[in-house]
């Protein structure tokens, strides 16, 4: 009997991988916070865009799709620089609970 090959990381439209070691280290754990908090910010942006209050007059798909890449780019980059804070509280809530993490680049052992 063989083993089942491996899948790997799977990224989808939000660009987050979905393996089960993104926990394992401390900057997979950050970058996993930084990652929640640019979807997080994109919702909320989304979720203001669509209460807008604006003319029709400039409305058209081809805009909106602007904006929505326009948006993609401003919410990584505040998730990086400018962050509200609720990626580090999960990242701080997740390594209270695995207090044994790895140092970046070692793999677990099993």
């Amino acid at each position: 009997m063989t083993a089942a090959p491996s899948i790997g990381q799977i990224g989808g439209q939000t660009g987050i991988a979905s393996g089960l070691d993104r926990t394992q280290s401390k900057e997979s754990l950050k970058k996993a916070g930084e990652q929640f908090e640019s979807v997080f910010t994109a919702m909320m942006l989304k979720s203001m865009r669509q209460a807008k209050l604006s003319d029709p007059l400039f409305d058209s798909k081809a805009i909106d799709t602007f904006r929505d890449m326009s948006d993609q780019k401003i919410v990584q980059e505040m998730a990086t620089h400018t962050p509200l804070g609720i990626g580090k509280a999960m990242t701080d809530f997740l390594g209270r609970s695995q207090p044994d993490l790895n140092p970046a680049g070692a793999t677990p052992e099993g």
